[in-house]
């Protein structure tokens, strides 16, 4: 596998039952196969940061994961505290009930609140949730994301009804227009599930099958 897919690649252990042992083992293979970050919630930032200090690998924190059902100010907070952990990007859950309800207000604060308390210390990216959108949603939603200074926009949580589809990348990536960069995440298990959505303009990958890909 070529490196620089490697590099795209966000090695991902989410699962309420994640262990020390495991996030540890992550880190690990985040170093041997040159993957761009490490993404955990937020009560092992602060191991995964010290573990990965000194090699280009990222810590990656979820926020307001997986529902993006909470208060603004508990979004904003956590981001807060993960950065001052040591989380270098923050992906971070949109409120789809807001969206839902049509109240787009809602959901741009929600997300600007998020981006301001990174404060460019760290990158933000946003999960749109797109198995819970239509394709307006999906193109609205993005929007609001570059319009809030987000860095990426982010299809899924992989905890949801689906996951990346090529054809929910590619729609995100002509919303965006190269204003901001696409993140394809949940169900990329195959080669073939990675080869599609990197095709589509995926710009970086989440996944738990890291290694398998690149091996």
């Amino acid at each position: 596998m070529d490196m620089n897919i490697s590099k795209m690649i966000d090695h991902t252990v989410l699962k309420a039952d994640a262990t020390v042992d495991t996030v540890s083992r992550l880190c690990e293979e985040a170093k041997k196969y040159e993957f761009a970050s490490v993404c955990v919630n937020s009560c092992h930032v602060e191991l995964v940061s010290k573990l990965l200090k000194g090699c280009e690998a990222k810590t990656c924190c979820v926020v307001g994961f997986p529902l993006g059902a909470m208060l603004t100010t508990a979004k904003a907070f956590e981001t807060t505290e993960a950065i001052r952990l040591g989380a270098q990007e923050i992906d971070t859950v949109i409120n789809v009930g807001a969206v839902k309800d049509g109240n787009y207000e809602l959901v741009y604060e929600d997300i600007k609140a998020v981006v301001d308390a990174a404060n460019k210390k760290a990158i933000v990216k946003v999960i749109i949730e797109t198995c819970l959108l239509t394709d307006e949603e999906k193109v609205k939603v993005s929007e609001l994301c570059v319009k809030a200074g987000a860095d990426f926009v982010k299809t899924s949580t992989g905890f949801s009804t689906g996951g990346a589809t090529a054809s929910d990348v590619a729609l995100m990536k002509k919303t965006v227009a190269g204003k901001a960069l696409v993140k394809a995440s949940g169900g990329i298990r195959t080669q073939e599930d990675l080869k599609a959505v990197i095709e589509a303009g995926a710009d970086r990958i989440g996944t738990s099958n890291g290694v398998v890909l690149v091996q």
